[in-house]
């Protein structure tokens, strides 16, 4: 694993294409290039700026430098029995850890063990205007800045260069077994979720697709044994099951195949109907997130989803005239531009990647 401070080097870089009022494109091991708008401006890129600055298994908490791929973090938690529990995809079996907090991206795992919002303790950034600043610390109970750091959580480096970040981490389950179960009927995915909540099955991940339940156990030998057989269905072997949750978080499973056709993400509040959408799908999440190829238009899509209390981004693929991600209501809008002036009033950072009109430069 390579270590190396880039901090003043970025710093030095940032200043100067500022002062020529040069937007930057900040990249990583581009992993997640295709997500959001396309991408503008002067390359400012973070790959080798790496290394873990300090991890502490007792206290839960890793610290490292935004370039650090997250094979490398993985490693290094796996020696401990600590995993990173938002479960960030790696696309291609790449990524970094400022890519996963600047995306959002969770995995399968995300509504039984939290995302990266819910794993941040903070960051250092650099702002529009090439300063360095700090947001939170490395202990929960650091509150000063704590929601800042969360505001990096999905901006896509709209609102700053995320330079290093600091992330609560979890043991990893002693025990995992995956359940494939065909329905005799159409499967209700948020009564299932919540009976098997009620009686305290150890589930860390629930999809639906091609007629068939995926069910991922996760805990002790004892509980996840235990579930295994009251609940019945064929088991997959240890070597299948981390296969296919790792293809479903970094998207190489089957149903992905097919990059040139749109796909969309809808997201979900838990118990909202799943009804409307047409095309072929792979529920995830336990129906509070999904994946969507469908020939329906945007704006039906979206309103669909808007309908049903979530929002639609356009993942992969391109659509004319159609930004990636839902389009803001009047207030979130005003909320958008007040935060992005604050951190980025000449609009020099990753401009239009999440809204176009709104963050042009």
């Amino acid at each position: 694993m390579s270590d190396q401070d880039q901090t003043e080097l970025l710093k030095s870089r940032l200043a100067e294409a500022r002062s020529q009022a040069e937007p930057v494109c900040i990249v990583g091991q581009q992993s997640k290039s295709f997500y959001g708008n396309a991408q503008v401006g002067t390359p400012l890129s973070l790959a080798e700026h790496t290394g873990i600055i300090n991890y502490e298994p007792t206290e839960l908490v890793l610290t490292a430098r935004a370039g650090t791929s997250l094979a490398d973090i993985e490693k290094t938690l796996a020696a401990e029995g600590q995993s990173l529990a938002f479960d960030p995809p790696q696309f291609g079996g790449r990524g970094t850890l400022g890519g996963a907090i600047a995306s959002g991206l969770a995995g399968p795992g995300r509504p039984w063990l939290g995302g990266v919002r819910d794993m941040i303790l903070g960051v250092k950034i650099l702002n529009g205007q090439a300063e360095l600043m700090r947001f939170g610390g490395e202990v929960m109970k650091n509150v000063a800045g704590y929601d800042v750091s969360r505001l990096m959580v999905g901006a896509l480096g709209t609102l700053g260069v995320i330079t290093e970040a600091s992330v609560k981490v979890l043991p990893s389950a002693v025990s995992e077994a995956t359940l494939v179960q065909t329905p005799d009927s159409d499967v209700d995915l948020h009564a299932l979720s919540e009976q098997l909540l009620r009686a305290g099955r150890p589930v860390t991940g629930l999809i639906h697709w091609d007629n068939r339940i995926y069910l991922r156990l996760a805990g002790t030998e004892s509980a996840v044994e235990a579930a295994c057989q009251a609940l019945g269905g064929e088991q997959m072997s240890a070597t299948e099951s981390r296969a296919f949750w790792t293809s479903i978080r970094d998207q190489s499973h089957p149903f992905y195949a097919d990059t040139q056709a749109p796909l969309w993400r809808v997201s979900l509040p838990p118990k909202a109907p799943l009804t409307g959408f047409t095309g072929e799908c792979l529920v995830d999440w336990a129906g509070q997130q999904l994946w969507l190829k469908s020939d329906m238009s945007a704006t039906a899509l979206r309103a669909l989803a808007q309908e049903h209390g979530g929002s639609a981004t356009l993942f992969r693929g391109h659509l004319d005239d159609c930004d990636a991600f839902q389009p803001l209501d009047a207030v979130q809008t005003r909320l958008h531009q007040r935060i992005k002036q604050s951190f980025d009033p000449e609009h020099i950072l990753n401009p239009t990647r999440l809204y176009r009109e709104m963050e042009a430069a």
